[in-house]
């Protein structure tokens, strides 16, 4: 089977369960920022040096293929998929994000004021997933205020893993500025 299968060429695309909608349905966008966000995350971790960083990237990776399953659901078709056995985003997956936020604060990252991005091609990469993170929150929280979000968590996860992103791109600067044999740890 061809990836060219011509049923989007009107402005429509499926849902899961074959359910059609138009492409700038909020649900698409939504889902379709959370996918901007994965290839994001696919380059910073690409770009990246340490493991720390990389390893949890690939987790998050992970976790957002959940997420964007649950957001290409219609609301009405959730519990078919939950039945199905697909996963939802649970406040667990949010607990990872802050043990990590707790992890890296703990370690006495430096940054002066607001952090310009680019000090590094891997903070620059990781600020531009936050970015788009951010945008895929917006755009999950307009699916939220129109009734058609069932999980909250999602919002929440969402907001950890932008603010999770800052984090890493600042640690990863901070790491670069170290002195060799430095006393900071990965």
């Amino acid at each position: 089977m061809s990836i060219a299968t011509k049923t989007g060429d009107q402005g429509t695309t499926g849902l899961m369960y074959n359910r059609r909608v138009s492409k700038c349905n909020p649900r698409v966008e939504a889902y379709g920022c959370v996918d901007e966000l994965n290839a994001a995350l696919g380059l910073a971790r690409s770009t990246g040096e340490h493991a720390f960083v990389t390893g949890n990237l690939l987790v998050i990776q992970q976790d957002l293929v959940i997420l964007m399953g649950e957001l290409a659901t219609a609301v009405e078709d959730l519990p078919r998929y939950l039945k199905d056995g697909f996963s939802q985003v649970t406040p667990a997956m949010t607990a990872k994000l802050d043990k990590l936020v707790v992890e890296i604060e703990a370690q006495k990252i430096t940054y002066k004021g607001w952090a310009t991005p680019g000090a590094t091609v891997h903070s620059a990469a990781l600020d531009v997933a936050r970015t788009v993170g951010r945008r895929a929150e917006r755009r999950v929280c307009q699916l939220h205020e129109a009734g058609q979000l069932q999980n909250p968590e999602i919002i929440i996860f969402l907001n950890r893993l932008a603010d999770l992103l800052w984090l890493f791109a600042r640690w990863t600067e901070t790491k670069l500025e170290s002195p060799p044999g430095g006393s900071q740890s990965a």
